[in-house]
């Protein structure tokens, strides 16, 4: 099922059985996430199954999809994903009322959550409420962590609090960026690599979106305490094998907004509120570089 919200000059498509994904955001007839046309057509149609296994055999469809944090493969404390065949891949049941469509996963036994994510079309953007619940019969600890896949080769700014942004994978190198006063600029640049903006003043641009969220100043946040992460990537000859044989399909952009790590109690939920807003700023779609 494609779902598709429509307001102005903006139209949302999302497929709740594809982990409760939005695959679509255009602007004025202009697509602004990265998807996978290899899978997945203009109408968001495609072969969509749950999906396991190592980095290397992720499925990545695109778009803007939610996980837990933080990432690791050193023991249950950590999401060894993606893949995974609930959270990410999985199919989300969706109600749609009016201009919002909420869509809900299965509980996971890895995690012991269960997602739930919101989406609401406004006249200049849309609302992400991404919600965890513990639906297990233990205490479990983590963090709500969105992903917006965009096109690559364009650059992102953000706002910053104080100059801190630290290195987090260096697949290839680190990417490089500059500190311009309350500034972070990051150029487009062929590199798989992340930082982490512990200093985020709490909001991100790239082309003509913005997102922005809260950061609690007194809040523990995943890798080396950073609520925004920026990831870059592009093909390469061969997959990465220092990275569980990643083998990156495009260049791609990613802007991921975290919360704080929450100990949840059984039945208990934490929560994270992301604004989008869609103007005209920057070059869109990014020029293509060969």
């Amino acid at each position: 099922m494609v779902i598709w919200l429509d307001r102005g000059d903006l139209r949302l498509g999302l497929v709740p059985e594809l982990g409760g994904r939005l695959l679509s955001v255009r602007h004025r007839g202009v697509e602004l996430l990265w998807r996978n046309e290899k899978l997945l057509g203009d109408d968001l149609r495609g072969e969509y199954a749950p999906n396991s296994g190592r980095m290397g055999d992720w499925v990545n469809y695109g778009g803007d999809k939610t996980w837990p944090a933080p990432q690791g493969w050193s023991g249950p404390h950590e999401w060894a994903g993606p893949p995974d065949p609930v959270l990410d891949s999985g199919p989300y049941a969706a109600v749609v009322d009016g201009d919002t469509v909420t869509m809900t996963s299965a509980p996971d036994p890895r995690t012991g959550l269960r997602f739930t994510r919101e989406i609401t079309i406004l006249d200049d953007g849309y609302r992400l409420d991404l919600r965890a619940e513990n639906t297990s019969g233990r205490p479990v600890r983590w963090a709500l962590w969105n992903v917006t896949q965009l096109p690559g080769g364009g650059a992102i700014t953000a706002g910053l609090r104080r100059p801190d942004v630290v290195a987090l994978v260096a697949g290839t190198g680190t990417p490089e960026y500059t500190v311009d006063g309350d500034r972070l600029v990051v150029p487009a640049q062929d590199v798989v690599g992340k930082l982490g903006v512990p200093g985020t003043a709490g909001w991100v641009t790239y082309g003509p979106l913005t997102l922005s969220f809260d950061v609690n100043p007194s809040g523990e946040y995943p890798d080396r305490g950073s609520p925004l992460e920026i990831w870059l990537e592009h093909p390469l000859p061969a997959p990465l094998v220092e990275l569980g044989d990643l083998n990156p399909p495009a260049r791609i952009v990613e802007l991921e907004v975290l919360g704080p790590v929450t100990t949840l109690a059984p039945g208990e939920r934490s929560a994270l509120i992301i604004h989008a807003t869609v103007g005209e700023n920057g070059l869109w779609p990014p020029p293509s570089r060969a």
